[in-house]
Parts: structure tokens; C-alpha cells; sequence
């Protein structure tokens, strides 16, 4: 329900607290009079599912007693009312859920990246990082943030929280520094939480360890998302050893940069969650030679930085969806040489979203080469041929299960 909603603005006018399910459960769980978890609190614009699932993955590597709740898994008033003797809450939060929260007191928080999303709903992207800004309220023990975008930063900097805690930042690309997570060559280190953080470092994984395939390199976001579930993690006291457990062991949700193929060194990558473009730089960013899926319904946002940044890396474009003009715009202004193929008009019913899939695959199959990726990263949204963005990934998981097969 946004903020300006009819209900909302009387409510306010008449002085009457709105809470969410996120506040509810917060003053449930302080009124029980019971052992309470520590909840484990992250947001951002992408990544916050895979990283809450890390962070689930790690506290059960490390046995602990854990849930994913929030913004996924489990709804978190469900969870206080559990008989289940929680230890962690990781807890993924929406911009929504953070908007109508204000007495949570994290364990430890984090807010990933940031960009300009979910625009409409919060009236602009002022009020949008501010309603991020949230989770670093109260915070007990570690305030956490990326230090490539500075943005978390400056939240931090900014945020109201308990004495004692402390800013902890990670970075994929730099040598870490005291208080910060970071990679050393090809090791993932904490120079955070540990006494000698002057002088030494815990060596939590290395990149091996988060590679989509044998031999690939993991993307950036997949190191920065690991960063900051190993960095809640440890403000948790979780050892360093059940860290690099739990991310080995961690498999990536379906439909965010997800290997659904891999076959003559090719691997076929299904991220139908990247329903913007902010989310597909995420992606497309972690493959050197890309035959790239892409298109749906744009909801006004422009392509013309994402095309320019990764023009050189693109090998072919498959278009699907029928709002295309943005992206095809785009495609023509910053990467004129790279060979464009309309599927959606290649098929009889344009909203026919399984058969445009399937002749996107038929086609990325005769196009694709070994070293390739196949990547299905349309930043749209999916409602102008499917149901959602899960049916949009298991067409494509299903088509290429059809096309390995037959070849």
C-alpha cells in the first residue's frame, strides 16, 4: 500500500501509527519474554535473496538454528510465533517493509548497493535511499556497507545506532583494510573481527569456492553479495571456518544467475530476476562473451548506459517481450555492430511468452559458442508475456533442458 494512499493519509491525519509486518514482529518478539534471535538484517536494489540465503547457509554450516524470513522464506510474524528455537533470523527487507518499520534493532545490518528503483512507489530516489537507510537504525554491533558505492556510506554515517557499533565495510576490488572484508589475490579475508586485525587476517573462501563452473570465475556481485553474508556473519562470532563451509555449500535460488545448462563450454544462465537494468549490469558484468536474452515490459526505465558499458562483451541480442523500443533504441545508438534478433516477431502470437522463449534458446543455441554464456538477464519486467518472473525463468530452464538434449 503506498504512503499516499487514501487510508494512509487519514491515518496520519489523525495521528494513528501505521506499522508493517517487520515492526509487528520486532514488538512480538521484545514482548514475548523469551530468548529472541539475533536477526541478521539486509536490503539493497539486487542481491538480497542470494545473500540471505548465504547467510542462512553459513549460520547452518556453523550449527546454528536459522531462518530465512522477511522479504522471503518464511513471513516473519509466522517466525516469532514459531515454537522453534531460533538462534539467527537472516532477514531480507524490501524497500516497502523498511518504509512503515522503526523500533527493529539489528543484530548486525547491511545495505548491499543501491540505485534508482521503486521510484513511484516512494515519490523519488531521495525517498527511496532513505527508506534503505532504515535497517541501519538501532543497530547493536555492525553497521555494514559496500565500499563501492558510497551511498551505504553515507547511510551509515548518518544512521541513529546503539553505542558500541561499528561501521565494517567490503569491497571486491581492493585489498581490505582494518575494519573492512575484502579479497587478497584470490582469497576472501576478514581484517574486521578479529583482535590482531592490525597485523593479520582470517581467510574465510576463496573464489573457487563461488564459481558458477568448473574453471569460471565467480561475478562480482556473487564476491560482494559473499562479502556481506560473511561479514554478518562474523559480527555474529560465527567462525571463520563455518563461514567458507557455508558458501561452498550455498546453491543459487532459481532464476538469479542461475547455471541451468553447461555443455561444450557453454553455459546457459537463467536471471529472469533481473527485472531492471541495474540488476542486469549485475550480471552481464560477470561474463566476458555474452549471447544475451533480453526485453519485457521496461516500465519507463532507459538502456543506454547498461548498452554502452558492456557493448564490447556482447556477441549477439535475442529480443523478447513486446515494450521494446527502449532497449532497441538503445541497442542501435551504443552497439550498432552487435547482430539483433527479434524473437517475439519470429513466432505468430507475440504474447505467447513459452513459444518466444523457445525460439530465443533455438536461436542462442546456433549462435553460441564454446567460452560463451547464454545469458537470460532481460531487465524488464516479465507481465507482457508471462505470469511472473518465475515463469519467465522455468521457460527458459526448460528450454534449454529441451535443446541439450536434442543436441
Amino acid at each position: 500500500v503506498r504512503p499516499d494512499h487514501p487510508v494512509m493519509l487519514d491515518a496520519y491525519e489523525r495521528r494513528i501509527q501505521i506499522w508493517g509486518d517487520v515492526e509487528l514482529a520486532w514488538r512480538l518478539n521484545e514482548r514475548s519474554g523469551l530468548p529472541t534471535p539475533k536477526w541478521l538484517c539486509l536490503t539493497g536494489t539486487n542481491g538480497k535473496t542470494t545473500t540471505v540465503g548465504m547467510v542462512d547457509s553459513i549460520l547452518k554450516a556453523a550449527g546454528k538454528k536459522s531462518i530465512q524470513v522477511g522479504n522471503v522464506g518464511m513471513p516473519i510474524v509466522y517466525a516469532i510465533a514459531d515454537d522453534e528455537p531460533y538462534e539467527f533470523f537472516a532477514v531480507e527487507l524490501s524497500s516497502f517493509q523498511l518504509h512503515w518499520t522503526y523500533s527493529m534493532s539489528p543484530y548486525a545490518s547491511v545495505v548491499l548497493n543501491i540505485a534508482e528503483d521503486h521510484v513511484d512507489w516512494h515519490g523519488s530516489f531521495d525517498g527511496y535511499k532513505a527508506d534503505k537507510a532504515r535497517v541501519y537504525e538501532h543497530t547493536q554491533v555492525a553497521c555494514i556497507f559496500n565500499t563501492d558505492h558510497v551511498d551505504t556510506l553515507r547511510m551509515v554515517e548518518n544512521a541513529d545506532v546503539i553505542e558500541g557499533a561499528r561501521a565494517i565495510g567490503f569491497s571486491s576490488t581492493e585489498m581490505p583494510a582494518v575494519s573492512m572484508l575484502g579479497l587478497a589475490e584470490d582469497i576472501l579475508v576478514d581484517r574486521a573481527f578479529l583482535k590482531n586485525r592490525y597485523n593479520e587476517a582470517y581467510e574465510l573462501a576463496v573464489l573457487q569456492d563461488l564459481a558458477p563452473a568448473p574453471g569460471k570465475m565467480p561475478a562480482k556481485h556473487t564476491v560482494e553479495n559473499a562479502l556481506a553474508a560473511a561479514a554478518l556473519c562474523r559480527a555474529a562470532d560465527i567462525d571463520p571456518k563455518a563461514v567458507g563451509a557455508g558458501l561452498r555449500s550455498f546453491k543459487t535460488g532459481a532464476h538469479r544467475n542461475q547455471l541451468v545448462g553447461y555443455a561444450n563450454d557453454i553455459m546457459w544462465v537463467n536471471d529472469s530476476k533481473a527485472t531492471n537494468p541495474h540488476a542486469a549490469n549485475a550480471s552481464m558484468s560477470g561474463y566476458p562473451s555474452l549471447v544475451w536474452i533480453a526485453g519485457g515490459l521496461s516500465k519507463g526505465v532507459e538502456y543506454d548506459e547498461l548498452i554502452a558499458a558492456h557493448a564490447k562483451r556482447l556477441k549477439a541480442v535475442l529480443i523478447i517481450g513486446t515494450d521494446t523500443a527502449a532497449l532497441k533504441s538503445a541497442l542501435a545508438n551504443h552497439a550498432p555492430q552487435v547482430p539483433t534478433y527479434n524473437m517475439t516477431a519470429a513466432v505468430a502470437d507475440s504474447s505467447d511468452g513459452i513459444a518466444v522463449m523457445n525460439a530465443a534458446v533455438a536461436k542462442a543455441a546456433e549462435l553460441a559458442h564454446p567460452g560463451d554464456t547464454v545469458l537470460m538477464a532481460p531487465a524488464s519486467a516479465s507481465m507482457d508475456q508471462f505470469k511472473n518472473y518465475a515463469v519467465r525463468g522455468d521457460a527458459f530452464a526448460n528450454a534449454v533442458a529441451a535443446q541439450l538434449a536434442d543436441s
